[in-house]
């Protein structure tokens, strides 16, 4: 099987294989409409009318303000051999196959047009509200070290064997068809396993159905995405579908665990204990854990904590901050010591030696006196773990003896430790056409926990920013937090992180949550092109007075885009 050319951002793939449309529709596991499906040669799939070229089949999808079935000619002048939908188009000169779901169909036709490649990969997935990418780069991480062939697909990058890709999925898992184009160049480059970012989103719009997955992987699953499914049950539901899908998946010749991977300390426990026919293990804090963590210490440079099972007791010392890393080590850790029979000194190493995660409490360093991090912290559990890892770190730096070395405390030992001199000012914000129960919880956790708290724009969409802002402070002053003393409201964002650091003095830390590695902000119908981190250094740069990046437009400033180019 080879490859000729990939373009992700039109949604369409060349491969030399082509599969016959016959033997597409024979696969997959959905009734549709058409007794007698032609036996063409395909080339390629496309969701985009303007992407198709001779011998794609087209899928007519509804998205939120277009309709794919509206574009069924252009995609017939473009010379597209069958189209796909779920409506009734009446007659056309090609042939129409017609599912209730072509969302759902996408990822099947998908699957067998790449010839199933997750039956050639043991495949690890990993969901939860918050840890996912981190507990996706500490498997990956893992797997490495063990020698193992491995990729991984995460909300960040695409890794294949050496190659690195920016794939700008952002948030969340890629569409169907790119999930198994990556996993078919995967099994072409001779890997043998993956590991597999998945959101809830990915599970209810069915992009990954067509995964054969052998280990399911769950951080935490918490408030969030309410706005999409309409209740925490709905949300968890979409969750376990991870779960439920390692019963289904088929033999493969490396064999399969089926395991499921649960965190003992999270409220989705027992419904997940309940709901996986699989095998089980859990992890955690908890005495009752199968695999936990004692003995845990903090420091500004890392986590260090001892994992313990009945089978293993080894010491495990990572460079990522923050008591909620505690538990994403755990579950990579058990995920390839119980699923994969990885050594537990091994699991130890691959942890050991990962960095860092783009965007994941990323320390930004042009030389000032106090501590600037951005954090891709969205959610309101996310935002208190964000915060409680900024009083950790401060914690451990006061706790430092007098030759000015670490000294390791456990957590319980450094809360309320810290020096009175040294803050947490936060900055963050909450979007806009999203769960609205989320920007009152998460300014009354920013109230609690830091010291002082910016509230600003985070995709506000078409929603009035100033109401988002009003609500939120709201929030905080329910938690006794006084306007323009201990929080502020600065709709513009790079005005808000410009007033952090500026605020900020010796010692303090100045946390910036929101978008972590994410690439834009969206005001109205438009995506701005926007980094927090490269928004910190500019301000940073304009603080003392070095060479740095220019603070990113957004239209909240006091100019208009064009006289914001003109000083580039």
């Amino acid at each position: 099987m080879g490859f000729d050319d990939i373009l992700v951002g039109t949604h369409f793939v060349f491969m030399n294989t082509n599969p016959s449309l016959r033997k597409i529709f024979t696969e997959i596991p959905m009734p549709f409409c058409m007794s007698d499906v032609p036996d063409a040669q395909i080339t390629g799939i496309s969701l985009d009318s303007r992407a198709v070229k001779p011998g794609h089949v087209f899928v007519a999808m509804q998205g939120g303000t277009t309709d794919g079935h509206d574009y069924i000619q252009q995609a017939m002048d473009n010379g597209a051999v069958a189209i796909v939908g779920e409506k009734d188009v009446g007659q056309i000169n090609l042939p129409y196959i017609r599912l209730a779901n072509t969302r759902q169909a996408l990822t099947w036709i998908a699957g067998s047009f790449f010839l199933w490649p997750s039956r050639q990969l043991t495949v690890i997935g990993v969901t939860g509200t918050d840890g996912k990418t981190t507990t996706t780069n500490l498997l990956y991480n893992i797997l490495k070290e063990a020698g193992l062939k491995a990729g991984m697909i995460s909300t960040v990058n695409a890794v294949i064997g050496n190659e690195v890709l920016d794939t700008g999925f952002h948030v969340t898992t890629p569409d169907a068809h790119d999930v198994q184009f990556y996993l078919a160049k995967m099994a072409e480059a001779g890997l043998t396993h993956v590991v597999l970012e998945t959101t809830s989103h990915a599970w209810e719009q069915h992009r990954v159905d067509a995964c054969e997955f052998d280990i399911g992987v769950v951080t935490n699953i918490t408030h969030e995405h309410l706005d999409q499914h309409g209740s925490y049950e709905n949300y968890r539901a979409a969750k376990a579908r991870l779960f439920e899908s390692l019963e289904k998946t088929v033999e493969k010749p490396q064999g399969n665990p089926r395991l499921a991977v649960l965190n003992r300390d999270d409220s989705s426990f027992e419904f997940l204990a309940k709901i996986s026919g699989a095998n089980k293990i859990d992890y955690g804090l908890s005495e009752d854990a199968r695999v936990r963590a004692v003995e845990v210490t903090h420091l500004p440079s890392g986590i260090h904590f001892t994992a313990k099972s009945k089978d293993f007791k080894i010491p495990i010392s990572c460079k990522l901050v923050g008591g909620y890393n505690v538990s994403n080590c755990l579950a990579a850790l058990t995920a390839t010591v119980y699923g994969l029979g990885i050594k537990p000194e091994t699991a130890a190493r691959g942890i050991a030696v990962l960095e860092g995660i783009p965007g994941r409490m990323e320390r930004i360093d042009m030389g000032q006196n106090f501590t600037a991090i951005v954090d891709f912290a969205h959610t309101p559990n996310a935002l208190k773990s964000a915060l409680e890892a900024t009083r950790e770190i401060l914690a451990a730096k006061n706790a430092k003896n007098a030759k000015g070395k670490e000294n390791p405390r456990a957590l319980s030992e450094l809360r309320g430790s810290n020096n009175p001199a040294s803050r947490v000012i936060a900055v963050f914000g909450s979007a806009g056409l999203r769960d609205n129960a989320k920007r009152k919880m998460m300014a009354e956790i920013g109230a609690e926990l830091a010291d002082v708290c910016i509230l600003t724009a985070e995709d506000p969409r078409t929603e009035s920013l100033d109401g988002i802002l009003e609500e939120m402070a709201a929030g905080a002053t329910s938690r006794r937090g006084r306007e323009n003393e201990s929080f502020w409201r600065i709709p513009d964002r790079g005005e808000a992180i410009r007033f952090a650091v500026n605020l900020a003095r010796e010692g303090d830390i100045v946390l910036v949550c929101g978008k972590g590695h994410e690439q834009s902000l969206c005001f109205g119908a438009k995506e701005f092109l926007w980094d927090d981190r490269v928004a910190v250094r500019a301000a940073l740069s304009e603080l003392m007075g070095v060479d740095g990046p220019m603070m990113p437009y957004l239209p909240t400033q006091d100019m208009e885009e064009n006289e914001w180019l003109a000083l580039k």
